[in-house]
C-alpha cells in the first residue's frame, strides 16, 4: 500500500465511530432489538459485535507492532453473539467502548513509520497478516455493518412492529 492510499485509510479508520455513533441514532431505539431472522443481527447486536470484534483489533494491531509474527487470537462471532446477552446491555456502553478503542489505536496507527505496517501477525484463521492488512479489514469494518443496520431497519418498518 502506497503511503498516501494507507494515509487515507488510517483517516477513514480514525472517523468510524462519527459514523457508527450518527448512524445507530438515527434509527428509533424502540427497534435496536429488532432481528429479521434467526441467522440475522439486530442493530444492537451489531453493536455489540463492532465493540468485541475493536477490542480483538485493539490486540491485534499491537501484537504485530510490538511482538511481530506471534499468533492472535480467533473468535466466533457467531458464538460471541449467541452467549453474551447482548439484547439486555446498553448500546451506549458498547459505543463509548468502542469509541475509546479506536481512538487508542488511531492515534497509536498515525504516528508509525512506514516501516511498521509490513510487521506482522499470525491469524489461525487468515494465515500471516501485515498491519496493511489488519488496516485494510478494520478499516471498511463499520461501513459494511451500517449497510446491514440499514437493511434491518428496513425489514423492521416492513414488520410493522
Amino acid at each position: 500500500m502506497t503511503p498516501e492510499a494507507r494515509a487515507r485509510k488510517i483517516e477513514s479508520y480514525g472517523n468510524a465511530f462519527t459514523q457508527l455513533s450518527d448512524a445507530v441514532v438515527a434509527f428509533p431505539a424502540k427497534m435496536w432489538t429488532y432481528s429479521p431472522g434467526a441467522d440475522r443481527w439486530s442493530i444492537q447486536e451489531i453493536v455489540f459485535h463492532l465493540a468485541d470484534s475493536e477490542a480483538h483489533g485493539f490486540i491485534r494491531c499491537r501484537t504485530a507492532i510490538a511482538e511481530p509474527g506471534k499468533p492472535v487470537m480467533v473468535y466466533d462471532q457467531i458464538k460471541w453473539t449467541q452467549h453474551l446477552n447482548y439484547d439486555n446491555r446498553s448500546v451506549k456502553d458498547a459505543l463509548e467502548l468502542f469509541r475509546l478503542l479506536r481512538k487508542s489505536s488511531y492515534e497509536l496507527i498515525k504516528s508509525l513509520p512506514d516501516s511498521a505496517w509490513t510487521q506482522t501477525m499470525n491469524h489461525s484463521e487468515r494465515g500471516l497478516l501485515t498491519l496493511d492488512d489488519w488496516l485494510d479489514m478494520y478499516e471498511g469494518h463499520v461501513t459494511g455493518h451500517i449497510t446491514q443496520m440499514n437493511r434491518v431497519y428496513e425489514d423492521w418498518k416492513k414488520s410493522g412492529e
